[in-house]
């Protein structure tokens, strides 16, 4: 069989622990044997990050916003506990995934992926919940310290103008520990923007949530942004009969759990983090939620939402095959592989990309799925648990059925 062609590089950016070692099996036995498939390669591994300085992930994001589309594995986010595991970093480096947003900007869409044989654990939710997650800013931006005695800190905004505003955070009479955020209204009102054409492309409700009774700037300007964005959009909105609602989060929480779901969830930056993750398990995994960050000039980044499976790359490192589920991480690729066949009017490309999507369905409804899924999975219905190794290799054997 002929490989496909392409003609634009994706950008490849490597990852950490099991999903590395699952990222490496997809390539080799799902893309490569029928794709001759270019790519402009980051390794985006912490250890590689920590001999960069981290700028190979400022690197990856630059050839991100050349090339327009790329393809992400999990990363690590190092803190304490892995500072003692990976003794040779010189630093508590910054999240990937928010460096690479910063430099973006743009929405992370994530939508579980779903199959008849897996019910959500909310029985009244009868269609997917897309989670909108603004990409920018906040506390994955943000500066903190700590302080060891009593005193006032204060925040203070020197203008290019020569105008200073200084506000006082708080006074305390002890240590104390602290931190700045920010947002820009720029990148706020691009995440409307993305949220409500979204919406008018997939045909589907948006609900947004923050805290404006709590931070009635910060969070009030993010509710300001949405309602003067929305006068653009309202019209199309009527004309195909779907709606925009502004709500606390603690209210969007509990209006999402009563909801049958098919509408678009629009978060800020950590909310979205922490309810996508809500989202998708309820649905049935972390390893079965597509993400994909859309920036405001089109540029795609498609990734896995879930983390690097630490405790299967140990049992890996021992020797021991492991049941990792790879669905997220080949949805990456698929997505990626997609948009590039679309942009560079590659149809063969795109089409492969649905294929390989499809190869994964009929391997699960085959039921011949990895460990995590088999618990979840309609009672009476017959399930076979095998490792990755084997879960790929039966979906590569549907999809040579295709191809």
């Amino acid at each position: 069989m002929e490989k496909i062609k392409m003609h634009t590089p994706l950008v490849e950016m490597d990852g950490d622990e099991m999903t590395r070692i699952l990222w490496q099996m997809i390539k080799d036995e799902l893309i490569l044997p029928f794709v001759e498939l270019k790519t402009e390669y980051y390794d985006l591994g912490l250890l590689h990050r920590n001999e960069t300085r981290d700028q190979v992930t400022v690197d990856a994001a630059n050839a991100t916003r050349r090339l327009g589309v790329a393809v992400k594995c999990a990363t690590i986010t190092p803190n304490k506990q892995r500072m003692e595991e990976y003794p040779q970093l010189t630093e508590m480096w910054k999240s990937p995934n928010g460096t690479i947003r910063s430099i973006l900007d743009g929405t992370v869409f994530r939508a579980p992926i779903l199959i008849d044989s897996i019910h959500p654990v909310v029985k009244n939710w009868k269609k997917p919940i897309t989670i909108a997650r603004h990409a920018y800013g906040d506390v994955y931006k943000s500066v903190d310290m700590v302080t060891n005695e009593p005193g006032t800190c204060t925040m203070t905004f020197h203008g290019e103008s020569g105008a200073e505003r200084t506000l006082t955070v708080q006074t305390v009479d002890g240590p104390a520990v602290w931190q700045g955020a920010h947002n820009k209204e720029k990148s706020i009102r691009s995440f409307a923007r993305a949220c409500f054409q979204y919406a008018i492309d997939t045909r589907q409700d948006l609900w947004f949530s923050t805290k404006d009774t709590i931070a009635k700037i910060y969070d009030g300007e993010f509710k300001k942004v949405f309602e003067e964005e929305f006068e653009t959009y309202q019209a199309k909105f009527e004309e195909l009969g779907i709606t925009y609602f502004y709500t606390l989060i603690d209210d969007a929480v509990a209006r999402v759990i009563r909801s049958e779901g098919g509408f678009i969830w629009a978060c800020k930056n950590y909310d979205g983090d922490v309810m996508s993750d809500m989202v998708s398990t309820a649905f049935g995994s972390l390893a079965m939620m597509t993400s994909v960050l859309v920036a405001p000039d089109g540029t795609t980044e498609f990734e896995a939402a879930h983390g690097t499976v630490t405790k299967h790359y140990y049992k890996h490192l021992q020797g021991e095959a492991t049941s990792t589920n790879p669905m997220a991480t080949i949805f990456a690729w698929s997505g990626a592989l997609r948009k590039r066949g679309q942009l560079d009017g590659l149809a063969d490309l795109a089409a492969f990309a649905d294929k390989l999507e499809q190869a994964c369905f009929d391997t699960l409804r085959e039921g011949i799925m990895t460990k995590d899924l088999v618990g979840l999975v309609d009672e009476g219905t017959p399930v076979t648990a095998v490792t990755s190794a084997a879960f790929i290799a039966a979906i590569r054997s549907h999809l040579e059925k295709e191809v």
